[in-house]
């Protein structure tokens, strides 16, 4: 099938000096990565979309590829940390995402921007938008100089939130097996708060006061890493120089109550099952969120006390229009991260839609991905 757009990439290269690479290959002191333009033919425009997420990859989504089919020019930030986040920081995401608007009006000549905020790139963009408007970020959450204040943030002209949640941290902190009491010894466990112990007397469907204590006890588990973590670097910085670094494995990242007992924040998703497949093989697996990381990245992207990359605080404080989007069989982003994210903005000039049945990704769902695309082109004609 040909597509009715080309796609373009175009690289991104800037100098940054840093005390250490945290990204594998090329020289200390540049940034590169890349974007791409998808440009419908014979339809010229001054307005693009730019999708964006803390890791990349989405080039290929159906929604970025859809919106372009329908003919709206749509840019893909893939940012330098493309497919790791090990050592990912937040606020360089932020720049990363500034250089690629840069690029969008600068040397494409887009005069409106919008932001395709989906899944991750949701709080990305909250956050975004929130320093561009009003910048106040000089350091990151482990004390390293990082001015966004300096970064010549444009802001953007809008943002669509779509199967978003609400910020990294948040979205970690639910999905923590909160069993695990002791980062060292995750294999020894408290039985009455193990989801996928078959002898633990809590089974679904939950009640109010396990699920009650099951999310103090996740909270509580986020505020144990964090504080080694602020302890740790401190010790490191003390002891051997500011640039020294710990990486870490965090066990345990895929035991949220939502998996196994459909009520929980209720949607069409099927129970027993997660975006990544059965949350029990996940939850030790090598793909869950923050399996493996270092302390400053945990500080800046994982830590629910610490990240400055919170959705909804950053959701109150801009001024521009808003577009939430739900899907209404979500195994990632559940309902209740749509509606907290759509009561956080502040101002009147925000919708919020629903799309009932359609998965995170839309895949095998034409007619749910007609419907996602139709909602974001209305809202962008507007």
């Amino acid at each position: 099938m040909i597509e009715p757009y080309d796609r373009v990439p175009f690289p991104v290269f800037f100098r940054e000096e840093a005390d250490f690479g945290d990204v594998y290959g090329g020289p200390g002191g540049f940034v590169f990565f890349d974007g791409h333009l998808l440009r419908p033919r014979e339809r010229p425009s001054k307005t693009v979309v730019v999708f964006n997420h803390p890791i990349g990859g989405g080039a290929w989504l159906p929604l970025v590829r859809g919106l372009a089919a329908a003919g709206h020019h749509v840019i893909y930030c893939n940012g330098r940390y493309r497919g790791n986040d090990t050592a990912l920081i937040m606020e360089k995401c932020v720049v990363d995402l500034g250089r690629t608007i840069q690029h969008a009006r600068e040397e494409l000549g887009y005069e409106r921007v919008l932001l395709g905020g989906w899944s991750g790139g949701g709080s990305l963009s909250l956050y975004y938008q929130q320093q561009a408007e009003n910048p106040t970020v000089t350091h990151t959450p482990a004390g390293d100089p990082y001015d966004l204040t300096a970064a010549g943030l444009v802001p953007a002209d809008g943002v669509m939130l779509l199967a978003a949640h609400i910020s990294r941290a948040g979205t970690l902190t639910e999905w923590m097996d909160a069993s695990i009491l002791d980062e060292r010894e995750p294999h020894r466990k408290a039985p009455e708060l193990d989801l996928y112990d078959p002898d633990n007397p809590n089974q679904p469907p939950y009640s109010d006061e396990f699920l009650e204590r099951y999310r103090q006890a996740q909270v509580a588990r986020n505020a144990r890493i964090t504080a080694w973590a602020v302890e740790r670097l401190a010790d490191l910085k003390r002891e051997d120089g500011a640039g020294k670094e710990h990486c870490f494995v965090v066990q345990g990242t895929m035991a949220d109550p939502r998996w196994l007992d459909p009520a929980v924040d209720p949607n069409d998703r099927p129970p027993g099952r997660c975006y990544l497949g059965d949350p029990e093989t996940v939850n030790t697996g090598p793909t869950g969120l923050a399996r493996f990381t270092m302390l400053r990245s945990w500080l800046s992207q994982w830590s629910l006390e610490k990240s400055n990359a919170d959705g909804l605080a950053c959701a109150a404080e801009i001024s521009v229009p808003v577009l939430v989007v739900n899907n209404g069989a979500d195994d990632a982003c559940t309902p209740s991260h749509a509606r907290r994210l759509y009561a956080a903005v502040s101002h009147d000039d925000k919708e919020f839609r629903e799309i009932a049945g359609a998965t995170h990704y839309y895949l095998g769902q034409g007619d749910k991905l007609a419907e996602a695309v139709a909602i974001c082109g209305e809202w962008i004609d507007r």
